[in-house]
């Protein structure tokens, strides 16, 4: 059987619609019972394609929750990239990544909030090598630039993010019991003595 460009279109909104469909089964599933009690076999079914098609999209669970990750940031990556200041443009650079690596912190600390859930459950490895981390990465490494920082920006960068990933946000309020504004604080003087 010859393809025509009309089939090669019709499979790519196959997938398009599969894909939504996916991601909108595995948000709802996350949402109800939270992403560590998530299958893909579950998802497959919730969102009516074969296994074979969710891996297939994905890749494994990982990758699965990596798509969902970049879906759930996309409002926040709009608060920080255009929204009202001082978490968007309009404030000085060292305002905005003050306003940043606080709101990463409310963010993380929340049990409610679907990215950081989503996040939790993603490999180390895997999560700082998505769209979401390089788009942080990227915006902390601007603002450092921006305010005339000296020295490497992308290692400075790394550092301070370093200090608001899930790891040691985890660690500093479950093992050593800091509270969220002490964390903010410390952010800020972080902020403070490197801008």
């Amino acid at each position: 059987m010859t393809r025509t460009p009309d089939d090669a279109i019709v499979e790519r909104a196959d997938a398009t619609r599969n894909r939504a469909r996916l991601l909108e089964a595995a948000a709802l599933l996350v949402a109800d019972r939270g992403a560590e009690h998530v299958t893909m076999h579950e998802v497959a079914r919730a969102a009516g394609v074969g296994k074979g098609t969710l891996f297939r999209r994905f890749g494994d669970r990982d990758g699965l929750l990596l798509a969902l990750l970049d879906e759930a940031e996309a409002e926040f990556q709009e608060a920080y990239t255009s929204g009202p200041p001082p978490l968007g443009p309009g404030a000085a650079p060292r305002e905005r990544l003050t306003a940043f690596g606080s709101a990463l912190i409310d963010r993380i600390t929340d049990d409610e909030d679907l990215g950081a859930a989503l996040g939790r459950q993603i490999l180390c490895e895997r999560r700082i090598a998505s769209d979401t981390c390089r788009a942080f990465q990227h915006h902390v490494e601007s603002l450092l630039r921006e305010a005339g920082t000296e020295g490497d920006h992308a290692v400075l960068a790394h550092a301070l993010l370093a200090f608001v990933s899930f790891e040691s946000v985890h660690h500093l309020r479950g093992e050593r019991r800091i509270s969220g504004a002490r964390l903010r604080a410390t952010w800020a003087d972080l902020v403070r003595r490197m801008t």
